[in-house]
């Protein structure tokens, strides 16, 4: 087709006024209604459109963080099957070393019976390496400042019981501080060896508190406490302590005192010097302990291996601790605390403050 055909072709059809065409140009009042339905609809759609899908990334998050919790629930149970398999059937024991060597006992940290330092386990390491044939002696490897005096007098026992038994020699070797009941343990030794500013004494008791009875008075506080015997609460930090109390528990603290000096006296006999401070709770340094005979030699773990073997012979005989049950006991001690529950612990201590 010719451009003079398609020209002719629009302007064919009667001609029009500029109002004619605007009036056919633009719909009638039914056609705009349909147009602002249309758009209407058009705009509902939209929006419905925009709302399922913000609703399905809402559900699609959603369910990642679910999964995500799954996940990481499944690990953590995953976590302490695991723990607790190791704790059952973990690595055992390093193998026992076929030469002689020394059966080493780690005495770390408190003294207490919910501790690593535990007579328990403490007591099971004495015992398996004083029934091992290549274990030459028994070594305490100690670095407590001391805890429960129970612990203590159990270990203390039960090494005079092994004294008893037999030839094989042990010994207590002191590394930072060996203080209070853990010197209590190692006065049972047949000979105690610390470094030259090793700590080591500390032979007395200690019971601390606190006394708070001015303090609620002040905040407007009221203390109840029901007691079944006159006596039950007298050791309450809320409680003023009447002096007949005071008195009282001063002589069990002097009686407990008393059966810590005989027990140092029985296992050091006459190596201990006569000096009355040796029992008023004082702490000596490595040197100044080996004049007052508390210690027997300075030197260390290393040293006594290599003067008796001429090498590093060192076999640890401590059970190794189940993790899943220290970790269980660890979150019931807290749990105790934050209700309120009082510990099983004895308030008197052979401990540095």
């Amino acid at each position: 087709m010719s451009d003079d055909k398609r020209e002719d072709r629009w302007t064919e059809g009667p001609e029009l006024t500029p109002e004619q065409a605007r009036e056919q140009d633009s719909p009638s009042e039914s056609e705009s209604a349909e147009i602002l339905r249309e758009r209407q609809r058009l705009a509902q759609q939209e929006t419905l459109d925009r709302w399922i899908g913000g609703v399905l990334v809402e559900q699609r998050r959603s369910r990642r963080w679910k999964l995500f919790f799954r996940f990481a629930y499944v690990l953590l149970l995953l976590g302490l099957l695991l723990i607790s398999f190791y704790g059952i059937f973990g690595v055992p024991m390093t193998q026992e070393p076929e030469q002689p060597h020394l059966g080493v006992v780690e005495v770390r940290g408190v003294i207490d019976g919910e501790s690593p330092a535990s007579a328990e386990r403490i007591i099971t390491g004495l015992n398996r390496a004083w029934e091992s044939n290549r274990a030459a002696a028994v070594v305490l490897h100690i670095d407590s400042p001391g805890g429960s005096p129970v612990q203590s007098q159990r270990v203390y026992n039960e090494i005079m019981r092994l004294r008893e038994e037999g030839d094989k020699p042990i010994i207590a070797v002191i590394e930072d501080v060996g203080a209070s009941g853990a010197y209590y343990m190692a006065a049972a030794a047949d000979e105690i060896v610390a470094a030259p500013a090793s700590l080591v004494g500390s032979i007395g008791v200690i019971f601390a508190s606190f006394g708070f009875e001015e303090a609620i008075d002040r905040l407007g506080i009221e203390r109840r406490i029901y007691v079944s015997g006159e006596n039950k609460g007298f050791l309450d930090p809320f409680s003023e302590v009447a002096p007949e109390e005071r008195q009282f528990w001063q002589t069990v603290m002097d009686t407990t005192h008393h059966q810590f000096i005989e027990s140092v006296r029985h296992g050091r006999g006459e190596r201990l010097a006569d000096d009355e401070a040796l029992f008023t709770g004082l702490i000596w340094s490595g040197e100044q302990a080996l004049e007052l005979g508390l210690i027997d030699g300075i030197g260390s773990l290393d040293e006594l291996s290599r003067d008796l073997f001429g090498e590093l012979r060192l076999h640890d005989y401590t059970p190794r601790l189940d993790p899943f049950e220290r970790l269980s006991r660890q979150f019931g001690r807290v749990a105790a605390e934050w209700m309120g529950v009082s510990s099983s612990r004895s308030p008197v201590r052979y401990q540095l403050p």
